[in-house]
Order: structure tokens, then sequence, then C-alpha cells
């Protein structure tokens, strides 16, 4: 579990996709003073641009702390880790402690799909993108004010729009310094997490009503039934 909010800015040194376990592996460099891997162990999780992944081995002596972790087929055809070459920025984040301030929202590191970034407008010292995913089953999860994480980086929602397919967010200055999706350009992509509590809240309407239907009439006609009860009884309030 993370928070989404970005700890470390790493470079990738090599992604492997043919390393000694006959796998992909990608390894990570650190900046010479950082601290992520101070209290790291092999086994543990990080999320590497909004993806949870393990630690399979790592090095702290300075000037260049670096770590690798397994990426798993799944993984590559979920995600654009699959795109990143020597040099790429990564967003940094080690799993969340019990203890830790809860900055962003929950963020499980398991990418529901890409987006790619349509546009970049800036708006004063902010600038404010907007994306749209390749499955756009997603849209239905991503609300005006609420969250989602974009290369592991917890987010709010300014505007969507579910006809057109897309949606935005706003970079403030302070954080276009800090995560990676500002040093990208118009057509590259994201790893996409939206907020894991909407799926949750989904799926258990979707028993209720079905629930509701379970005396012959379908779960949808009932719920028809209430809205159009909900509007009638608002129309005869006017």
């Amino acid at each position: 579990m993370f928070t989404g909010i970005v700890e470390e800015i790493g470079v990738v040194a090599e992604l492997n996709p043919h390393d000694a376990t006959g796998g992909t592996s990608l390894t990570i460099t650190l900046p010479p003073t950082s601290t992520l891997l101070a209290d790291c162990h092999e086994g543990d999780s990080i999320s590497v641009n909004g993806v949870c992944l393990t630690v399979v081995t790592f090095s702290t002596p300075p000037p260049n702390p670096s770590f690798t972790v397994g990426i798993a087929p799944e993984t590559l055809r979920l995600t654009n880790l699959g795109s990143l070459t020597t040099s790429s920025r990564v967003n940094l984040e080690r799993a969340v402690r019990a203890d830790t301030r809860m900055g962003g929202h929950f963020v499980q590191g398991h990418v529901d799909t890409v987006a790619t970034i349509l546009s970049a407008t800036p708006d004063g010292n902010a600038v404010t993108i907007r994306f749209a995913p390749r499955d756009k089953g997603v849209l239905r999860y991503v609300v005006y004010k609420g969250y989602v994480a974009l290369d592991g980086t917890s987010l709010t929602v300014t505007k969507v729009d579910d006809e057109a397919g897309w949606w935005e967010v706003m970079l403030i200055a302070y954080t276009q310094e800090r995560v990676v999706v500002a040093g990208k350009k118009v057509g590259e992509t994201v790893n996409v997490e939206v907020d894991m509590m909407a799926k949750y809240a989904e799926k258990a309407m979707s028993g209720y009503v079905a629930s509701l239907g379970e005396g012959g009439e379908g779960g949808n006609a009932l719920l028809e039934k209430v809205v159009e009860r909900v509007v009638a009884r608002r129309l005869g309030q006017q």
C-alpha cells in the first residue's frame, strides 16, 4: 500500500528483458544523498511509476545507491514500464508504514490502464494536463475532485468528460519539480490507478441492486423506479 506522495525520482540504469532468471528486471539508480534504501530489505515493495514491484537486490554505498526489481509479463502488458530506456526518470515511493501521515490517498500500486497525454496548458505557474485512457471503462471511476494516481502520483481531478473520454489534473509549481509527469510531452503515457474505494462502492451497489431484483423484476428497472420517484417528488415541491 502507498500514499501517492513521491519520495524520490530515480534514473533507469538498465531494463534487462532477459535476466539471469529468464525474466525481465529493472535496475534504478538513486541520487548520492538518497535515503530511500536506508531501511530496505530484499523482498520489500517499492512503487516505480505507480507499479508495486519487489526489490530483489540493492546496493547502498555512495555515490551510486541502486536497486533492482523484477517485472512480470502481466505487468509489462498492463503498464508502460516496458517503454523505459536508460536514463528514463521514474517516481519512487516505499510501501506505507502504519505511522505514516496519509498525505495522498490509498494507492495499491496495481495499475488499471495507461493514459496518453493529450495536452499541457500553463495556468499561471501551474499547468493543466489532459489525459485519455487506453481503457475507457476506467472513466466511470474518475470523478470531479476525486483522486487518481498517475505514475504513482496522487492527484486531484479538476475536470472530466466521460463522453469525450478524458480527464484533467493541475500541477502546482512545487509538484512539477518533484514528479516525472511534469516533464513528459504530449503523446507520452502514464500509468493509471483509479481510487479503489470507487471499485468497492460499485461492487457493493451492484450486489444490492441485483438482490432487489431477485423477486423477478430486474435491478435496473427497480433503480429506474427509485430515480423516477425522487424526480417526481422534487418536481412536486417546486
